[in-house]
Order: structure tokens, then sequence, then C-alpha cells
């Protein structure tokens, strides 16, 4: 028998974080990935570590997300009560300000006001409904002349707003066009989050696996058995994702076709499931689409957990499919490994309740977290057209509170969102982390894998849109081989992915085991998927998504899926030679190399006078004393023998003619560019970098 992780936390008063560092400080050997301990080290342990403290255990998720709904609802009854107070007080005043001026919408004692970089006057009334009269007086007493038009900088907006009680934060800068195209999550939240800030999120899962192992019926299964879906008037919409709500937490599950649409959106750079289900049929095993998903779940890098389905099943072998499971690196926690393998019945309901505990158990080790108090970024998950309100779209949201009324770009698409929908098809407000929502008010359908950013003007919102629509017209962003060896020319690719495809097991084999040596201390090849048979439209998503190469070996890719790789710009190599094959394989390996850097020394020099000192140059007088001196060569600066820094020859000559060299025992003139200041008597050092291209070389 054994207990998990989770639960020996609850016994003990401390965070499952907290319990695995200490089973490592009181020596007890525990593997990186285990959640279960055996009983007898569970009940060394509670002895061991009853005497700790209660550590106050995180808060669980639904309590969290309950508490942050509670005080949205009180903010917006003291914003209403506010609103109708101002406009009874400031009835006469009003009239005296011009026709430019705004109504300002009160903002909360407590609340801190998120401003960018410039703010003019107008705006920062309408932010903080503050009088706009009362904001130029406030201006013209620290001696600042302006009208409602006037722009001011944070600094100016801060020792304003302190006077009237009202805390200031600098809104942080939004992504560029390529972050948005990539789906560079880093830097979209731009900055890192504030320790204090971050608070624990529901995971979201996607759940993958062959056709038939019951992947839709397992989803259902989850959701009919959850309180949140019988709530009175609640009927579970197909938004594309729903959240269940187990014990105190909350789980978000992508409810979208199998590994096609996981593969559509890592393709697009969009990171957005925590954790993977893969569902292996009790009573068929392991098959093709099993190990696809599996490639899949590998090569994205997120915490895999099996659910052994269809255990009622007559015919059903749990320690079959598990012995099929290790001959592709899954080896079980109870076979001495360390992957999560829940047995479940969809049918009967059987190992659903175990199955819901360790995805909450796996996402407490990942330790998820958000940060709700600011802007949100989120990720398409599915699009349609509505009939009467439009282009929709179902988001997940990765960090932050998507608000109705935010503006946001969305891939090539951006609006204004006018309604927002839960899964049970609600009307809300905001949307959380981890929550999906559905929303309206956007001016076209977005793709699947599409980043979400709230923005802070119209402007913004279209002219990112309008950037991201011309790349993909011209596709610069697709997997082709130009694309592949534009980033190995800048230095952003180090190990060439590569799908493989080839006619027997022997053939695939032997190219296997060929490409496998070929790496060094700085690239490698490493094969992400492969498999005996024609290349597939399968084939072809998983080289896209992975941004690598589909290789294939004395077999060919029929019409449609040659179009498809076309259109995705996946290239497809085809060979009948191994050696041809590893040969442009070390060809494009040699391109990932980092060039050798080259110096040749070239001379010393003596500083005898400065003539001109200007920003960033200099002009002195030199004297040649070993070697020699280049145009446009390095400078090395040393001052009483130490260096001080670098520096470039912009110019040389000698008396009034230019010259490209001067030899050993000339006197010289040199424009020297730098950043730091040359004076007589210093020591100069003459050299040149070159680079030569590296050739591949296997270890």
């Amino acid at each position: 028998m054994s207990v998990t992780l989770s639960e020996l936390s609850k016994r003990v008063g401390i965070s499952p974080k907290e319990l695995r560092e200490k089973i490592t400080e009181l020596g007890f050997d525990i593997k990186p990935k285990a959640i279960v301990v055996d009983d007898d080290l569970a009940e060394l342990l509670e002895d061991e570590l009853k005497s700790l403290q209660p550590a106050g255990a995180p808060k669980d998720t639904a309590q969290i997300y309950d508490e942050i709904y509670a005080e949205e609802r009180e903010k917006e009854i003291v914003k209403s009560q506010r609103k109708k107070t101002a406009g009874r007080d400031d009835k006469k005043k009003k009239k005296e300000i011009s026709a430019s001026a705004v109504v300002p919408a009160p903002l909360s004692k407590g609340d801190a006001l998120e401003i960018p970089e410039y703010i003019t006057v107008k705006e920062f009334a309408e932010k903080t409904g503050i009088n706009p009269i009362k904001i130029i007086g406030e201006l013209m007493k620290n001696g600042i002349l302006s009208n409602i038009n006037q722009q001011i900088d944070f600094e100016t907006a801060q020792i304003l707003a302190a006077e009237f009680g009202i805390t200031l934060k600098k809104r942080r800068g939004s992504a560029s066009v390529e972050d948005l195209m990539a789906g560079n999550l880093e830097a979209l939240l731009h900055e890192k989050d504030e320790e204090a800030e971050l608070l624990h999120r529901p995971p979201v899962v996607t759940i993958m696996g062959h056709v038939d192992h019951g992947k839709t019926k397992l989803l259902d299964a989850i959701r009919d058995t959850n309180i949140v879906a019988k709530e009175a008037g609640g009927i579970t919409q197909h938004i594309g994702a729903y959240q269940i709500t187990q014990g105190n937490n909350l789980i978000t599950f992508i409810d979208t076709p199998g590994h096609e649409a996981f593969s559509e959106m890592r393709a697009r750079g969009a990171k957005v499931t925590d954790i993977a289900i893969l569902v292996v049929s009790a009573d068929e095993g392991v098959k093709t689409q099993t190990v696809e998903a599996l490639n899949h779940i590998k090569e994205a890098g997120v915490p895999l957990i099996v659910a052994i389905n269809k255990i009622d099943k007559e015919n059903a072998n749990i320690d079959k499919v598990k012995a099929e499971l290790a001959e592709h690196g899954l080896q079980s926690e109870e076979w001495g490994g360390q992957t999560v393998m829940v047995p479940v019945s969809a049918l009967t309901g059987k190992g659903i309740p175990k199955l819901l505990e360790m995805i909450l158990l796996v996402a407490e080790m990942e330790n998820l977290r958000a940060n709700p108090n600011r802007p949100a970024v989120g990720t398409v998950i599915e699009t349609h057209l509505d009939k009467s309100l439009g282009p929709i779209a179902t988001i997940i949201i990765n960090t932050g509170t998507l608000r109705v009324g935010d503006l946001v770009v969305i891939g090539n698409t951006h609006g204004k969102i006018k309604i927002m929908k839960d899964h049970l098809g609600k009307n809300i407000k905001i949307g959380l982390p981890s929550m999906p929502v559905q929303i309206a008010g956007i001016n076209e359908q977005p793709y699947l894998g599409d980043i979400l950013q709230v923005v802070t003007s119209e402007h913004e919102a279209r002219s990112k849109a309008l950037s991201i629509a011309q790349i993909r017209e011209q596709g610069r962003f697709a997997t082709s081989m130009e694309h592949i060896v534009a980033q190995i020319s800048a230095g952003k690719l180090k190990t060439l992915k590569v799908v493989l495809k080839a006619d027997t097991t022997g053939s695939l084999e032997a190219i296997k085991q060929a490409l496998t040596k070929l790496k060094n201390e700085e690239v490698s090849v490493r094969v992400i998927h492969a498999g005996v048979g024609a290349i597939t439209e399968t084939d072809v998503n998983i080289s896209r998504s992975s941004g690598g190469l589909v290789i294939g070996f004395n077999v060919l890719a029929n019409q449609h899926v040659k179009k498809t790789a076309e259109r995705l710009g996946v290239e497809i190599m085809y060979y009948q030679i191994i050696y041809k094959l590893t040969e442009d394989m070390e060809g494009l390996l040699s391109g990932l190399l980092e060039p050798e850097k080259i110096v040749e020394e070239l001379g010393t020099l003596d500083v005898k006078e400065v003539f001109y000192t200007g920003r960033k140059e200099m002009v002195i007088g030199c004297k040649v004393q070993t070697g020699m001196v280049e145009n446009k060569s390095m400078l090395r600066v040393f001052r009483n023998n130490a260096p001080i820094g670098t520096g470039i020859v912009l110019s040389l000559q000698k008396g009034d003619e230019k010259l490209e060299i001067i030899k050993e025992g000339n006197d010289c003139g040199i424009k020297f560019g730098g950043d730091l200041a040359v004076a007589p008597g210093d020591t100069l050092q003459s050299y040149k970098e070159s680079f030569k291209k590296k050739t591949f070389k296997k270890m």
C-alpha cells in the first residue's frame, strides 16, 4: 500500500513542495517526480514531522476565486453608489466643464490604478474619477500650466495622484507583434509578477489518445459526475472546454478533438495545457495514435498521467497495457517507474475520483500560479461564427483577469469584448486565470492557438492585428527549410528535430541509429517521431508544431499530404541512400555551430597627444612601436599596464594622407571610436577579429 504526498502533506500540515524538501533533508530517498510513498515510509515521516507547526497550506482554487468574485461584486456596488452621488454633487460643476470633458468613473478606495508612461489630463480624470478642473488646479499649484488635452508623465501623475489619495502603478509594456505571432508568453508577461501577486490557479488538462479508446466518453463521464454542471439552470455548453469542482479545487478540461488540436495550438507556439491525460484502452493496448499522442506530449514537455480506460471489459488486461507502455519509456509507479497510471471506466465511473485526485496532486507539484491583478493574456482553443453575435472565440485565460469592455488583439483580429460567457453559458463580467470563456465583439474569427492580449487603445489593437495579418500573408513564420536555415543563421536552433518515416523496420532502426550518432558538444539531431509507412498528415502536423522537418526513406507522401505540407510550410526530404541522408544532416548541423573566432594581433602604439574629444570619438596622435595598425582594426587600451577598455580605428592618417596601414616606427593620427577617454601615455594594442565557419564533427 502507498500514500500520496498530497494526503501526507495534509496529515503533517505542510504543503507538498515543503514535504518533498523535508523528506530529502531527513535523508529519505525520493524520486524527483514521485507523488506517492509507501505506508512504512509515510509512518516514519509522520513521526519525524509531527513536531512541525502547520505552515498554513495555500487556499484551494475554488476558495481563492470565490473571494475574488466577492471583491468584484463589492467594487461594482461601490462604483454604482459613487456614480449616483457624483451625479448629484457635481451637477453644477459639470456645466462649467467644457464639452470635451468626460464624466469620470470614481475609483474605489484602496484600488491601485494602472496607467501608461504618458497620459493626458482627460484620460487621468476618466480613470480616477477626479474632476478635471481640480486636476488642472493641482498642476498649477505645482507650477505646471496645462489643459485637458495636455500629456503628463508617470512621475507627475504619481505626485498628482498622491494629493488625491490614489496609488498609481505603471502599466507593463505590451508584447511585440513577433511575440504575439510566436505565442511567446514570457514576453507577453513582459516582467515578472511580484511574488505577493501570484495566486494558485486551476490546472488546464488535455485528454489525448487513440480514436476508439474512450477520450470523449471519459470527458463526458467527468463532466456528468460533477456538481457544477448540475446547478440550477446550468446546462453545460459546448464551448471547447469546461471547468469542474473537485473537492474545493477547480480543474479545467479542454474538450477538443484529440491531438490534432493540441498539435495546431503548439504549432502556433501556444502553451495552454498544464497536464496531459493519455487514454489507453485496457482491452486493445497501445496503438499507432497512442504513440503519436505520446510523442506530442513528450515534445511539449507537459506532465503526463495515463488513464487505462475500459477496465469494465471482460478482456481488459491492465498489466499488458503497462508492459506495452514500458516499451515506449513509460514505467508505472507500481513497477518502480515515475509515471502515474490510473485504471478507470468511463462507462461505470470507476477510478474517475482517483484520476481527478492525481490531476490535482500533479498540479500541486507543478505549483501552477498566475496574477489575477493584471490585464489578461489568453489562448484561443475554439472559434465559430454566430448568426446574431458574429465571430465567437473560446479562450483559456493564461494569466490576468479578462473583463467585459476590454480592448483585445487576438492574432490578426481585434475588438472590444461585448459579451463574455462561462462554460455553462452564463453571462459573466470577468474571467480569471485557467478559466474557459467565450467572447463576442471581435471583428473576425481568430485561428486556433492565437494569443489574446488586452491592450490600451483601439489604435494599438488595430495596428498589431494588421501587422500579424501581413506577416501571415507573407508566410514568414512557416517551418519551411528557408525558415529553418534562417533560424540556424540567427543562432536560435541548436537541435535539429526530425520526423522519420521508412519502408521497413530494419531501415527505420538503422537510420535512427545513424542520426542519433550525429551529435557533439554543441549540436545534435533528435528524432521526435518515427514509424514505418507512407508520410501522413499527422507526420506533417508533428513536424510543424515542433519546428522540424520530415524525412522519408524509400517512402512518399500522397498529393493531399504534399499540399498540406506546402500550405503549412513544412519541408519533406526524400532519400533512398542512408549515407546521402546523413551527409545532408551533417551539412545542416554545420550551420548550427557557432563560428570560430580568430584574433590576429597586429601591433602596439603609444598615445602621444589628444587633439579632439567628442561624443564617443576622439582624434589622437600615436607612434607605432611594434608591428602595424590597420584602418578599422580593434584597439585594446591600457593605462599603467592595466586594461581599461576597447575601441576601434574609425580612420587612419599620416600627415594629411589617409592610409589603410601604418607600420612600426611611424607617427600617425587616429580617429578613435569608443565609450572611454584615451589619455597621453596610454598604450594601444591593435588587432583584427575574423570568424571561420566550423564543420560538423561527430563526438
